[in-house]
């Protein structure tokens, strides 16, 4: 059975994955609510049997075309949005990994607008959700530390 996006009667489990070239992230601009028109990162709703890096990786392709490398977790994030009669409109619970790119053109395709990727100083004044920043600064630290391990 496929929920209901909006007003649905339990949270909906997606991922999101912030995707590195070198110094550049990847952003989409969503065309669908509840970010509808924002800049984000790339992901979606996990399927029945398929895992997170899967659906990691899914998305990614569906999304931009792009091949990526999962590096591992970032962290869990509960997106909670209320209407005016304080109903829960939205609840998605966002499971946030961190991957390298490995290959393609990004070129926005289903539930994006557009594709393109930014320097990681020019994230913070494109007025995003402040937990896309933080996870994307997490993500950040955690490729880092990656590249002192290999």
């Amino acid at each position: 059975m496929k929920w209901p996006r909006e007003y649905p009667p339990r949270p909906i489990v997606a991922v999101g994955v912030v995707i590195w070239q070198q110094d550049k992230v990847l952003l989409v601009r969503r065309n669908k609510p509840p970010r509808n028109g924002a800049w984000s990162i790339p992901g979606g709703a996990q399927k029945v049997g398929e895992t997170v890096f899967e659906a990691a990786k899914r998305e990614v392709m569906e999304e931009t075309s792009l091949t990526i490398q999962i590096l591992g977790l970032i962290d869990v994030v509960d997106s909670i949005r209320r209407d005016n009669d304080d109903r829960v409109q939205y609840h998605y619970t966002l499971v946030d990994v961190v991957a390298e790119w490995l290959s393609g053109t990004p070129d926005a395709q289903t539930d994006v607008s557009d594709a393109a990727w930014f320097d990681a100083a020019s994230v913070p004044a494109l007025g995003m959700w402040s937990e896309t920043n933080r996870i994307i600064e997490i993500s950040a630290q955690i490729r880092q530390g990656y590249s002192k391990l290999c």
